[in-house]
């Protein structure tokens, strides 16, 4: 069985599964979804636009959390800087790892009415930017930190006492202001405090936190990392953070759903991989670690990310067409056949529109591996045809998050 859990938490694992499912949606074969390769080019055209309105002469950095750090052109992380000035690089490391694996952990759906009011800019902020806001501004207050001297750290005491009070307060929930599934990000962040001290050859045994993950990864290399490897550690470490998933032997899978359609000769033949969350916050982790030297190969490694912004865009530019419109109109579980699908088939275009975009602009995959397509272009594009065609900019398709997959 170890054979199998390693293989359904590899990228490979990902790809290949849903690129099963999107060889039936090509012959028609899927309940929920069909496809229409004909919109790929007018899909790319769009995307394109996008990373060049943005990115004019196409530097694109990594799709990472540290994006959301600088939104309103402010420079956030230079305040983190400048208070871990005194601190050595591998510290200053380690520090950014428990920002961004904190951050990432509370960055679920917001939902469509809430809002983050910053003071120190008088600027407001919505959805995921607003997420990462808050939580930025809680870590440097010291939310999740047990060390009175040193605030700016996630640690196991720190998240395990973490109450629903400060959670809601940092991120200025009120009857007015609600936000979507705060009890299972309260719930997320007390159960990494837990898996913390239960797994101290990653996290360390006298200060278990999660940003000791960095001398983990030292270990396994001389400063030289594939992108693998770093998922690889963060699914062995945090995997037991998920809430009521899959398991095998008792190890928790994580984010792995099952559909019908794959054949079966073993039941997992039917399981499907996703790892959205790990491979965003693996995305985020790799820019603290460049910081300490480390090198990154096999970048392209790692998957698109399945989440409603990827998957909107398909869906919105008819790259994805539901074959039942009233579809639309329910609200549908994350584990439901209908979103697995959709979140499978939006992996093997993300690949897809990523070489078509790389052809259009005569760049290799190196130049413009798949983690810059996703900050140049698919996400960004997403979000702007999503706010053309619906107030507010929701997804196309309603789904009932629990706040710790989409």
């Amino acid at each position: 069985m170890k054979n199998l859990i390693d293989y359904l938490q590899s990228p490979e694992a990902i790809r290949e599964r849903c690129d099963r499912l999107f060889n039936l949606a090509l012959d028609d074969k899927l309940p929920y979804f069909r496809v229409d390769l004909t919109k790929l080019e007018n899909c790319a055209d769009y995307v394109i636009q996008v990373m060049r309105d943005d990115y004019p002469n196409l530097e694109i950095p990594f799709h990472s959390r540290w994006r959301h750090f600088e939104v309103g052109n402010v420079s956030r992380i230079s305040k983190l800087d400048a208070a871990l000035a005194e601190v050595s690089p591998l510290e200053k490391a380690k520090v950014k790892f428990d920002l961004a694996i904190i951050s990432v952990l509370l960055d679920a759906g917001a939902g469509a009415n809430w809002q983050y009011f910053e003071p120190e800019t008088a600027q407001v902020f919505r959805r995921s930017e607003g997420l990462a806001v808050a939580s930025f501004r809680m870590f440097m207050q010291g939310a999740f930190s047990s060390n009175l001297n040193f605030p700016w750290q996630a640690d196991a005491k720190g998240l395990q006492s973490l109450s629903l009070t400060t959670l809601q307060q940092g991120f200025q929930v009120t009857d007015n202001n609600p936000l979507v599934g705060g009890e299972g990000r309260l719930k997320l962040l007390q159960t990494l405090g837990k898996v913390l001290t239960e797994k101290p050859e990653i996290f360390d045994q006298e200060n278990p936190r999660p940003g000791n993950m960095v001398n983990y990864l030292l270990n396994q290399g001389n400063h030289q990392l594939t992108a693998s490897q770093v998922l690889k550690a963060v699914l062995t470490g945090l995997g037991e953070i998920w809430p009521g998933r899959l398991t095998i032997d008792s190890v928790n899978l994580g984010d792995v759903w099952i559909h019908s359609a794959l054949e079966e000769t073993e039941k997992s033949d039917r399981l499907i991989p996703f790892h959205k969350l790990s491979q965003w916050l693996t995305y985020s982790l790799l820019e603290p670690l460049q910081e300490l030297g480390v090198e990154i190969t096999q970048l392209n490694q790692l998957t698109g990310l399945p989440e409603y912004r990827n998957g909107g865009l398909f869906l919105d530019l008819g790259l994805l067409q539901l074959k039942n419109s009233e579809d639309l109109q329910k609200t549908h579980p994350v584990g439901s056949e209908l979103i697995v699908e959709w979140r499978a088939l939006t992996v093997s275009l993300l690949d897809r529109i990523a070489s078509k975009i790389r052809e259009k602009l005569n760049m290799t995959a190196t130049e413009l591996p798949l983690v810059k397509v996703l900050q140049g272009g698919t996400w960004t594009a997403g979000r702007k045809i999503a706010l053309e065609l619906r107030t507010g900019g929701i997804p196309p398709l309603k789904i009932d998050s629990d706040g710790t997959v989409f």
